[in-house]
């Protein structure tokens, strides 16, 4: 009887300290989701909505000050205001939080590197 006690403890201690780092290093890899990242893609801010469009991603653009200094420098590249304008930023990415409408990733702007004049786009293009 004290042998299966004292086996069953063992494991019962096992057990939880395997629980307990797999939830360090779940934390660990949710900080590193939430580092600064550099960012290059397509911005537009339309109707109070922004959004940054790149190659892999789509994300809502989180509306702060750094967002209307983006979208005043995008300005000056705009033909109309739906254009998107080619950027690169640095930004911390994260999930839209439960019960909020929007894209599933928001990215909140900390630094803008460059705003690019777009590439001429062809005469074939659908404008909306």
């Amino acid at each position: 009887m004290k042998n299966t006690f004292i086996l069953l403890l063992c494991f019962t201690l096992f057990v939880s300290c395997k629980s307990e780092n797999k939830s360090a290093s779940e934390s660990s890899s949710t900080a590193l989701n939430h580092a600064v990242q550099v960012i290059t893609g397509n911005f537009v801010y339309y109707a109070d909505a922004a959004v940054l469009q790149t190659k892999d991603d789509i994300y809502g653009v989180l509306i702060n000050a750094k967002m209307h200094e983006l979208n005043t420098k995008a300005k000056v590249f705009k033909k109309e205001s739906t254009d998107m304008i080619p950027v690169e930023i640095k930004g911390i990415i994260k999930s839209k939080p439960e019960g909020v409408e929007g894209w599933p990733l928001q990215i909140e702007i900390t630094d803008i590197i460059t705003v690019s004049e777009p590439k001429a786009q062809d005469e074939n293009t659908i404008k909306i």
